[in-house]
């Protein structure tokens, strides 16, 4: 029997050994690090040119990704309430972005207004109730450079305003408004990322046919969250006009439902409260078929 003990350590041993094989053969799970570079890697590497990727502020959104490919499309549903001094402003809109060609994005938005006054205040000091304006834009990026993580563009927005409702269509339209911007965007490392939004809003007025010019520059601070398009920031919306500076700081986050869908959330703090006072926005987010998961669990 003492002969046969060799023979049966052997089996032993091999039957432990085809146990423990294929579990130390496994791939230790990636660290948020590891999925944070495997996701901007997949992000950036798709079908199509390379693409940096980049938060897109919630607010003032961009007219598509910075680098958008050819095929990628977008839809929002946004809502928001501004608490003003003498009425409350709720704010509807409804936008639908697509890129015909790489580089290359287009959107149409219709923003709806509604007011509620303040009891006490008069019926005829409270805006009317509209369809704000239809809003087309569209939206160049000229520089995608990978190694630098950096991105800029030219963008155009043509904002018809509508006539309020209590006089709509007398006339139909009330005023235009031309919006060049620029955007430039840098990520540093692989989640902090900055973006400035700037460019001349010149209003004109059809009754008149005044013009009126106001200056906008929104700066972006986000951290995006390792691994996800999760993140969160700041959005600072600037404005100068002839001489006055008015500023809102927009604390905002995104969070992924599922690959395709997001929701936003974003809190709006005005430094100084000449017109308004808080106000919340949130924005959904829905890219059809145009997100996979980049890592496998």
């Amino acid at each position: 029997m003492a002969s046969n003990l060799p023979l049966k350590i052997a089996l032993l041993g091999s039957l432990l050994l085809g146990w423990i094989s294929p579990i130390l053969a496994q791939e230790p799970p990636l660290t948020d690090r590891e999925k944070d570079s495997l996701y901007i890697e997949r992000f950036e590497e798709g079908e199509g040119p390379v693409k940096v990727l980049h938060a897109e502020p919630l607010y003032i959104d961009l007219i598509r990704d910075l680098g958008a490919r050819k095929g990628e499309k977008e839809w929002n549903l946004g809502l928001e309430i501004t608490d003003n001094l003498d009425f409350d402003t709720y704010g509807a809109l409804i936008e639908y972005e697509f890129a015909p060609i790489n580089r290359l994005g287009f959107e149409i938005e219709f923003p709806f207004l509604f007011y509620q006054g303040r009891s006490g205040v008069p019926s005829d000091s409270i805006p009317s109730d509209e369809l704000e304006s239809l809003k087309l834009a569209t939206q160049w990026s000229f520089f995608v450079h990978e190694k630098w993580a950096t991105s800029m563009a030219l963008g155009y927005i043509n904002e018809l305003e509508f006539t309020e409702f209590r006089n709509f269509g007398n006339p139909l339209f009330k005023a235009n408004i031309y919006n060049p911007f620029l955007i430039v965007a840098k990520r540093w490392g692989e989640n902090y990322h900055t973006l400035i939004y700037t460019g001349p809003q010149i209003e004109q007025s059809f009754p008149d046919n005044d013009f009126h010019t106001v200056y906008e520059l929104n700066a972006n601070l986000h951290y995006m969250v390792p691994g996800t398009r999760n993140f969160m920031g700041f959005e600072f919306n600037m404005e100068f006009d002839d001489g006055d500076f008015d500023m809102v700081i927009r604390p905002q986050m995104r969070i992924e439902i599922k690959g395709d869908l997001m929701i936003g959330i974003v809190a709006g703090i005005p430094v100084s409260r000449e017109n308004e006072r808080l106000s919340a926005f949130t924005r959904i987010i829905w890219e059809p078929g145009s997100w996979v998961t980049p890592y496998e669990e």
